[in-house]
């Protein structure tokens, strides 16, 4: 029988440290001990959270309802080939299944490397990095419905991809829990080392011909320098979305700024470094008393301990409304606000 608790803080199931706390709380082990906790009786009707790594969220208040854990945890290869199809429960911690993959010289999830976040995050998320985006990937997503508690198979077609979006973050937000992950990997190795600093990495370790190892050892030592580790300075990573802005805008904004780093859509949009309109705008490094903008990466929001999350909160609006009003660009928020009942 599935054990739950009551009255208990959540500072350490979240990587900003905020100290919230919720009126119930449990973990789930197996999709049976999920399936009894939503059958039972005494828990339907109270709204529930649903967490994982707590990495991608901003808790705002306490929660005046359950926080359900998934710990699923689980590993299943099918090898045929060159292809490797990898079923990975979504309690898995993200970042040691990119490991337990490159280690077995499966690739294509390499440059995702120190991400952090559980398994089943990664579909909701479309989390990416470094040129690679993991609905690149997924062949299949496997969900229960919370209402009617059966199991779905959303095919990557299903799963409506976009950029840090899905169908799990729109169509059916709060709908689904995430059971597992299947992944098409494969054992021809394909190197992506376009993006970022990867190749000056690469370079500098006299490395022409990298492995998928070598990939994810330098996106290892790049995030390592730039992010801070949450369990020494709280926070969420990237808090805020890469804008997409239209090339008349951009151009626009290059006349005053001509150094200005852009990556190129495809459309007739230009993706620009969220971090750098932050940077500019004066932001990167600013404290204000327990909680601020990281000095090394503008892109990330620190709690050094003791933040509230509504402070943080403010201090992302301020940050969003001053980028508007210098570049008349919007950006968008990547990290969750937890502010009242959820499911």
């Amino acid at each position: 029988m599935v054990k739950v608790l009551e009255n208990i803080s959540l500072k350490p199931y979240n990587t900003f440290g905020i100290d919230q706390s919720t009126k119930y709380f449990t973990e789930v082990h197996s999709e049976q001990e999920l399936l009894e906790l939503l059958q039972n009786q005494q828990w339907k009707t109270v709204p529930k959270l649903i967490l994982g790594g707590g990495s991608n969220m901003l808790l705002c208040n306490d929660f005046e309802g359950m926080v359900i854990k998934i710990a699923l945890k689980g590993l299943q290869a099918t090898i045929s080939g060159s292809e490797v199809l990898v079923k990975a429960s979504a309690g898995e911690v993200w970042h040691d299944f990119v490991l337990h993959c490159v280690r077995n010289g499966w690739s294509g999830i390499e440059n995702l490397s120190l991400i952090p976040g559980c398994v089943g995050a990664a579909p909701i998320q479309n989390i990416g990095a470094y040129g690679v985006e993991v609905k690149d990937v997924i062949t299949e997503v496997r969900a229960l419905n919370i209402k009617t508690l059966s199991v779905k198979s959303f095919s990557n077609a299903d799963c409506m991809f976009g950029y840090r979006e899905s169908v799990f973050k729109s169509t059916y937000k709060d709908q689904f829990i995430v059971l597992s992950v299947t992944f098409k990997l494969s054992t021809e190795v394909k190197i992506n080392s376009s993006y970022g600093a990867i190749g000056d990495v690469l370079k500098a370790k006299n490395i022409s011909s990298p492995s998928i190892k070598d990939i994810s050892d330098a996106v290892i030592e790049i995030r390592s320098s730039k992010l801070p580790d949450p369990k020494e300075i709280g926070n969420a990573g990237s808090f805020f979305k890469n804008p997409e802005i239209d090339t008349h805008l951009y151009e626009k904004i290059k006349t005053s700024y001509p150094e200005i780093p852009s990556y190129p859509t495809g459309t007739n949009l230009v993706k620009i470094p969220a971090g750098w309109l932050i940077e500019k705008a004066g932001w990167k490094g600013k404290t204000l008393g327990s909680y601020g903008v990281h000095k090394n990466q503008a892109l990330v929001l620190v709690n050094y301990g003791g933040a509230k999350g509504k402070e943080i909160k403010q201090l992302a609006s301020d940050i969003q409304a001053d980028v508007f009003a210098k570049f008349g660009v919007v950006l968008h928020n990547e990290v969750n606000y937890i502010e009242s009942q959820s499911i």
